[in-house]
């Protein structure tokens, strides 16, 4: 039997039996408790193989960008050398060797390429796991060295994509108002990076996919100003943060060739036939949106409510000088969310329909206030619906987080029916909860499913002794603590169009996450 079929099926089956999976005797019944250092527990049928770790060696070592997942500056550090925080994986399966700094060494076909985040020092970098390629000479390659002045220039890189159009790989960086949208070509050497600011904008971007049009669709995930979680209490906890991202999409004049332009939009939501904007933090408005019934509203299961795109900047009016895009968007009047890190298209839907997930306040604080969960606090799942080739429709909330499940980040699609998300608590919220993070399953036919937990990751010993660090606050650590499952990814490899992410999901696809922080783990999901 192929085990990739096999994989799609058992899939299938547990899903669409979501009370037989939940009650089965293999399913995961409980997150890991944030002690010691427990191993990761998957779903019933499925194991867990080590793709690359972050003491794995680079062929190409630039600068003090010596392994995949730890850089060479323990002599500038106080306590450890830098963790370089793998983010989102990309997998391709090309028909061609895309080469590499050994002239003449044959590659493979297939390929697993992650950003780095690395959110300081102009150090971050991108990296090209060469699935075929058992010799740890040839493993890992990188593919941004650094420059002459021993830098990358690139910070917080975290969403990829690969877009069939430009036949380029697609990066986003979250540093705030110093993020952005960068291009790398596929081979080697690939030309360099370039900076797609006039076209983008500058913000903190992270999801990032296209759809069959070659629209690109990228999710903001900048915290808002923090406020009070109860304004009648003076001496409440200052925990609630106020919504300050964007999803946004960016409408190419040709969509294979990015510099020639476009329209960047945002998404703007209407409630009792006026549009939520953004509120800031000021003597009139001392709690921002955080309180507003908009809010509350908006994150009310069972209810619907009208979307668009409008837009917030056009090449062909605005040139293409560098801009703000979180303050085009405030100033065009489009709709803030609680921290949206990623996305997914529901395959086949024709690309009309998205699930995006904002992260939430990642603390109890806010979390355990009735009236700040209810607007989200602990995070949320929206769905998003428009018909084809439109660009209006609705917004409904899919799944509103609780202290069980919380703080969800990356997401794919198992199969057309099952969305599996993963959650990023935080050090804090872990804390607080007493609780790591876990892969959810949901199956979206359902209305405000409980879901499945798929996988109840656990702390690696590197991890542990990193979060210990952070609970002694020693002085001058530089590094995260509690691991994080991210880079959730499922695909086939499928570089053509009809392979983009939401054509399908089929049964070649593969499933790949990254246990981030601590020893920076790259897994496949397999039976």
């Amino acid at each position: 039997m192929n085990w990739k079929k096999w994989v799609v099926r058992v899939a299938g089956l547990f899903l669409t039996t979501s009370f037989v999976f939940a009650q089965a005797p293999g399913g995961v019944q409980e997150a890991n408790k944030r002690a010691g250092h427990p191993n990761n527990v998957v779903a019933t049928g499925f194991s867990l193989k080590l793709i690359a770790q972050g003491s794995d060696p680079l062929e190409n070592p630039s600068g003090i960008i010596t392994q995949f997942g730890y850089v060479d500056d323990a002599a500038e550090q106080t306590v450890e050398a830098s963790k370089t925080e793998p983010d989102q994986n990309t997998y391709l399966v090309l028909d061609h060797n895309p080469g590499g700094p050994t002239a003449g060494y044959d590659y493979g076909r297939h390929f697993l390429f992650q950003g780095h985040e690395l959110f300081s020092g102009n150090l971050a970098y991108v990296t090209r796991i060469n699935l075929d390629v058992t010799d740890k000479a040839h493993r890992i390659t990188l593919l941004t060295p650094v420059g002459k002045d021993g830098k990358t220039h690139l910070n917080d890189l975290d969403g990829s994509t690969w877009d069939p159009f430009t036949k380029t790989l697609l990066f986003t960086s979250e540093d705030g108002t110093d993020g952005g949208v960068y291009e790398i070509g596929v081979n080697f050497p690939n030309g360099g990076v370039h900076r797609l600011y006039g076209l983008f904008g500058r913000a903190g971007f992270e999801g990032i996919h296209p759809d069959s049009n070659g629209n690109l669709v990228v999710i903001e995930d900048v915290g808002g100003t923090k406020v009070t979680v109860d304004p009648s209490n003076a001496s409440a906890p200052v925990a609630a943060r106020n919504p300050n991202s964007f999803v946004y999409r960016f409408v190419p004049n040709n969509r294979s060739n990015l510099s020639a332009g476009g329209k960047l939009q945002a998404l703007q939501v209407s409630i009792d036939g006026k549009p939520v904007k953004f509120i800031d933090v000021d003597a009139n408005h001392a709690t921002g949106g955080v309180f507003t019934d908009e809010q509350l509203k908006l994150h009310t299961l069972g209810t619907s409510y009208p979307v668009k795109w409008i837009t917030i900047h056009d090449t062909a009016t605005d040139g293409t000088a560098t801009f703000d895009a979180n303050a085009a968007a405030k100033k065009a009047g489009a709709t803030p969310f609680k921290r949206p890190e990623n996305f997914q298209f529901v395959p086949g839907s024709g690309f009309a329909t998205f699930f995006f997930v904002p992260t939430g306040d990642t603390s109890s604080d806010s979390g355990d206030q009735p009236d700040l969960k209810k607007r989200g606090a602990y995070g949320s799942i929206f769905r998003v619906d428009f018909a084809p080739n439109a660009s209006s429709g609705t917004i409904s909330v899919f799944v509103v987080g609780t202290r069980a499940r919380a703080s969800f980040d990356n997401v794919a699609f198992l199969d057309a029916h099952t969305l599996l998300v993963a959650e990023d608590r935080g050090d804090g919220l872990h804390k607080q909860l007493n609780r790591l993070d876990s892969i959810w399953a949901f199956d979206i036919r359902n209305s405000n499913p409980s879901g499945n937990r798929f996988l109840a990751l656990g702390r690696d010993p590197v991890s542990e002794k990193d979060a210990g660090y952070l609970d002694a606050e020693v002085d001058g650590y530089q590094n995260e603590g509690d691991n994080e499952p991210t880079g959730l990814h499922v695909s086939n490899g499928d570089p053509s169009v009809n392979g983009l992410l939401g054509t399908s999901v089929d049964s070649h696809a593969r499933i790949f996450f990254t246990q981030q922080h601590g020893m920076n783990r790259v897994f496949e999901v397999i039976p």
